[in-house]
């Protein structure tokens, strides 16, 4: 605990662009809510929290089926849910939000062994520690390269695929424009079209560390869409439940994260300053936004 404290202060410290982009995401997600000072702190403390989680990635070697229990709270919103997905396979979500490793690795140890897509890291070296160490409840980490035709054989089995929803991909066809804290952002929509695809149920959850040591798992609401759903608005009702969660826990996201690189170019009556420093105008965004959340005058490039 002590040592990701002070490896996450110092990492807010040095990291000078991390810093900047985490400060500005935070003013304009919040606005004026938190002062100056406060968004100093929560995106100290959102480094602290990245910090401990791969601390605890490789302290969670020690884990088993049988000791995992005592280190966690477990909060299930609907607990038919899990049957189901034993049954049938689901596809189980959660953003970079708190400790987004051990959650994915309580719910092998809970009979629910996860497909996951995750990039290699530079050296192969690195990448063998941590897919042995993320692999140790039952998960099976594929490379990018074929994963949908991966993950859909698995799930095809009765399997689960495991996914990061939260990542800001370019404009296009895999990708759907969401309203994430008031702005306009382009996420994956992988998880809503493998649920539609296979009749699945998505999954939803977060896992937040608690002061004394322990973390506390949430599981909300299963949401099972269907072919003739929106897949646009099947992923902004994912995002909603993880919103929530990060408005009551500012400092557990990933705050240092680009998550909106993209803004919508010439969109009226949204200012400049509204959106991160980093962000580029792109008409791709403002093309897929939905006619009903438009301003009524007409977009200009």
């Amino acid at each position: 605990m002590a040592l990701s404290r002070g490896i996450g202060s110092l990492a807010y410290l040095g990291d000078k662009r991390g810093r900047k982009t985490a400060l500005d995401n935070l003013r304009c997600a919040f606005g004026d809510r938190y002062t100056p000072a406060e968004r100093q702190r929560i995106a100290r403390g959102s480094y602290q929290v990245f910090a401990r989680t791969f601390i605890d990635l490789f302290w969670s070697a020690k884990l088993t089926a049988d000791t995992w229990q005592r280190h966690f709270v477990i909060n299930i919103t609907d607990p038919e849910a899990e049957s189901k997905a034993h049954q049938n396979g689901a596809v189980w979500v959660t953003p970079h939000f708190g400790n987004f490793e051990l959650i994915s690795q309580v719910w092998g140890f809970r009979g629910f062994p996860f497909t996951v897509v995750a990039q290699d890291f530079k050296n192969p070296a690195i990448t063998r520690i941590f897919k042995r160490l993320r692999e140790q409840s039952g998960h099976t980490f594929i490379p990018q390269e074929n994963a949908m035709i991966k993950l859909m054989k698995a799930l095809k089995r009765q399997g689960h695929a495991g996914l990061l929803t939260d990542l800001n991909i370019a404009p296009g066809r895999s990708a759907a424009a969401i309203e994430c804290f008031g702005l306009w952002t382009c996420v994956p929509t992988l998880h809503v079209e493998l649920a539609k695809r296979l009749g699945l149920s998505i999954i939803t959850g977060v896992c937040r560390p608690l002061p004394d040591g322990r973390y506390e798992a949430n599981l909300f609401e299963a949401i099972e869409p269907t072919t003739e759903d929106d897949t646009r608005e099947m992923t902004q009702r994912v995002w909603n439940h993880f919103e929530k969660a990060i408005r009551e826990h500012p400092e557990c996201w990933l705050w240092m994260y680009k998550h909106w690189r993209y803004r919508p170019v010439g969109l009226p009556g949204v200012p400049h300053t509204d959106y991160p420093y980093y962000s580029n105008y792109s008409q791709a965004l403002v093309d897929m936004i939905p006619e009903s959340s438009r301003p009524h005058e007409e977009l200009k490039s």
